[in-house]
């Protein structure tokens, strides 16, 4: 039991520390707690309620980060909150494709089977047609969200090539250790489009410096 406290203890004292990373204005309806699902992504945000989100980590993964990799990582997630991108149930278009499948499959056919056969094909058609279309935006704004944490951080302090290099080792990190291949292939993605980022930084950069010399 005292090992466990301790343990315990160590979390909240990690959790407290990211709460003062988290800008003033979204302090008291942002919290920050353990995660209680099952093999969890290292670092979540959820909407528990119209006025209430909830940053989930893992703490047994979080812990193997470097704290610069654990703060760029955070932001990332403050970011998504911040533009008011946290994923919305979506079973809803998924309804709406079957029953728009049903409908027009009713106008054209007599018979029974058949009018079953091309309300199955139509609405697992849209079923995937929207999940590809959600999987593609939501990496979009997974980059999105990356570019804004780099932000934050050189407010807090943080140099740009540093803010790169933190964020991008831990989305390395991340993508070595994921053996899910969708989830990997994400953050390698994630990594891809910050490397390109970095470089149009550096160039913007240079073309400052020339510009003022």
């Amino acid at each position: 039991m005292p090992a466990y406290t301790a343990t315990a203890d160590a979390y909240q004292g990690e959790f407290r520390r990211l709460q003062g990373l988290l800008p003033g204005e979204m302090r008291g309806w942002v919290t920050i707690v353990a995660s209680t699902a099952m093999n969890p992504p290292v670092i979540t945000t959820e909407e528990v309620d119209k006025d209430q989100v909830e940053v989930q980590i893992d703490p047994v993964r979080w812990e193997q980060l470097a704290l610069d990799q654990r703060n760029l990582l955070f932001w990332h997630e403050v970011a998504r909150i911040q533009s008011d991108t946290l994923p919305k149930e979506g079973w809803e278009m998924a309804a709406l494709a079957i029953g728009l499948g049903g409908t027009v499959g009713e106008l054209w056919v007599q018979d029974t089977l058949l009018l079953l056969l091309s309300l199955g094909l139509t609405g697992f058609a849209g079923y995937r047609l929207w999940r590809r279309n959600q999987k593609q935006n939501a990496l979009k704004l997974a980059i999105k969200a990356d570019e804004r944490a780099i932000q934050l951080a050189t407010q807090y302090g943080y140099t740009l090539p540093n803010a790169y290099k933190s964020l991008g080792s831990a989305l390395k990190l991340l993508a070595e250790q994921t053996p899910d291949k969708a989830r990997r292939r994400r953050y390698e993605a994630r990594l891809d489009a910050l490397k390109r980022s970095a470089q149009r930084a550096k160039q913007a950069s240079r073309s400052r410096s020339q510009t003022e010399s």
